[in-house]
């Protein structure tokens, strides 16, 4: 795969960017993208660093600089459009963004979330899924709406709820199999498999009708 054929890409986060980590990995093997930049709104995201030690170009544009989220979020944009992606990853970026950035972005922004959505939006996903007996779990990569966690998911994983599990050790166990479904949604991206449109997302020339779903441990499509 030359670097010409590469999907350009931007990552937005909060945090300590894992996901982030799973990218740059499966960018180092053969996954044919090319992380343009990583942009947080804290200073202190360890997610920052995890990009620095990859030579990849950051950003801080902290939110509390300016008047409102309408604000910010154009400051946002025009922040991501130096770097002419193709998509545009959210990775743990954890502010609710204004429609006019959705609608700016729209059929190339990705969130992941880590529960079988439409189950859970929104935050306390593991604590949400224990409280409610749950035996299956999981997380979903969808396109990013106006919406909150609402946009039309294209691949899930089902993570099990093993007795005795707590917040953390459900949540762990989750964020292993989300460091899975994120590369393996952004490879159809880049390989062209995947496509929006109006009609809705396509994988393979096949409208999907509904998520894609990778078992606990199953092998990643792509």
């Amino acid at each position: 795969m030359t670097e010409q054929r590469k999907l350009p890409i931007v990552v937005l986060l909060s945090g300590s960017g894992s996901n982030l980590q799973a990218i740059i990995d499966s960018a180092a093997d053969d996954l044919p993208v090319e992380i343009r930049g990583v942009v947080s709104n804290r200073a202190d995201a360890f997610g920052l660093e995890r990009a620095r030690r990859a030579a990849i170009p950051t950003r801080v544009l902290d939110h509390t600089g300016y008047p409102d989220r309408a604000a910010y979020d154009r400051a946002l944009i025009a922040a991501i459009d130096e770097y002419q992606p193709a998509l545009v990853i959210l990775a743990g970026f954890m502010r609710i963004l204004t429609p006019d950035f959705v609608k700016h972005f729209q059929g190339r922004l990705l969130n992941i979330h880590p529960s079988l959505l439409p189950k859970y939006r929104g935050l306390h996903t593991h604590r949400r899924a224990l409280e409610a007996g749950d035996r299956m779990h999981g997380a979903s990569v969808h396109l990013v709406t106006e919406e909150l966690d609402g946009g039309p998911v294209i691949l899930q994983v089902r993570v099990p709820v093993e007795p005795g599990d707590d917040e953390a050790a459900l949540a762990a166990r989750v964020l292993t199999q989300e460091h899975r479904i994120y590369p393996a949604v952004i490879r159809w991206f880049a390989e062209g498999r995947l496509r929006v449109n109006r009609g809705g997302i396509e994988l393979d020339g096949e409208i999907l009708q509904g998520p894609m779903v990778m078992e606990f441990n199953q092998v990643t499509a792509g």
